[in-house]
């Protein structure tokens, strides 16, 4: 099988335990507006715009047969709806300025890259699958995870479990550990800012919770300003998780204010006008408090 990659991350430490390989699969069925990796979105691949890099030398309005890119007033303007060969135009570019997103993988060229770091691995690590949503691509993610297992590598997989059971049981077997994200508990709330419904989501976390594999799923909430990050929010996913099992892990992950550098590059508009920050030491500790006060006891601190 082949599949769409925007990203290999190596020498992760923030994803599973260890030292692991961290592989971002393309496409995702949310539209989260934070989205820290809005590269990620969109399944096939798209043109990335580097302004600071391009020379201003024309050679990709020349070769642009659709007029997708297009000089305006002297600033390169990328019109990405429009159905224009952007391999080629991306290809052309020799300062690298416009290039395409996504690296098309099959999955024994996949593992083979995994691999290069599995020296690596002895001391805890492994791989762990990201995305945009891994279950996006479910039958290529399946067979990748099926072969890293016969090599004896630890799995873990990062995602929102917006997926159909069926799936979901198909891919259990060859998963060591899951980190999933409950962003927002007020299913409109989760609508409005994702796109999507949360009933799949919540189900598929409870079936976990109260099955076999409990032990080896953590759950994690963005902290979002004025969205996930309220105690409303807080307090109502902490008693969700431990009213379907009282020692689950819970994680809570600090606002990143980094991932709106990507959107210019996208061509994509980000929630927020002015960046929030980082929450502070103390914030943080308030919404731990917040948790704790939910009835969460098995708090993961980073």
């Amino acid at each position: 099988m082949k599949g769409n990659i925007f990203d290999v991350k190596r020498f992760a430490i923030h994803d599973g335990q260890g030292i692991r390989t961290t592989i971002f699969f393309k496409g995702c069925p949310l539209r989260c507006v934070w989205c820290q990796n809005p590269e990620g979105l969109e399944g096939d691949a798209q043109v990335l715009y580097m302004e600071k890099t391009c020379i201003h030398c024309g050679i990709c309005v020349k070769e642009s047969k659709a007029h997708g890119v297009e000089l305006k007033h002297g600033n390169l303007q990328i019109f990405r709806d429009r159905k224009e060969d952007w391999r080629h135009l991306a290809g052309s570019c020799p300062s690298g300025a416009l290039c395409l997103d996504t690296k098309e993988y099959t999955s024994d060229a996949l593992v083979e890259e995994a691999l290069k770091d599995k020296m690596f691995f002895r001391y805890g690590g492994g791989v762990t699958i990201s995305g945009g949503e891994p279950f996006y691509q479910s039958d290529f993610l399946i067979e990748v995870f099926q072969k890293l297992k016969e090599k004896g590598i630890h799995t873990t997989i990062e995602t929102s479990l917006f997926v159909k059971r069926e799936i979901l049981e198909k891919a259990l077997p060859y998963i060591d550990h899951l980190y999933v994200d409950i962003k927002l508990f007020d299913a409109e709330k989760h609508k409005q800012y994702t796109g999507v419904d949360n009933h799949i989501i919540l189900d598929n976390v409870a079936w976990l919770l109260h099955s076999d594999r409990k032990k080896d799923v953590t759950i994690r909430t963005p902290l979002i300003p004025g969205m996930s990050a309220t105690e409303e929010n807080i307090t109502a996913i902490s008693r969700f998780i431990t009213s379907n099992y009282k020692d689950a892990a819970y994680e809570l992950l600090n606002y990143n204010p980094l991932a709106k550098a990507k959107y210019a590059l996208t061509g994509k508009q980000y929630c927020f006008k002015e960046n929030p920050e980082l929450y502070t030491s103390k914030q943080m500790e308030e919404f731990y408090t917040m948790a704790k006060n939910g009835g969460i006891t098995n708090l993961i601190i980073v």
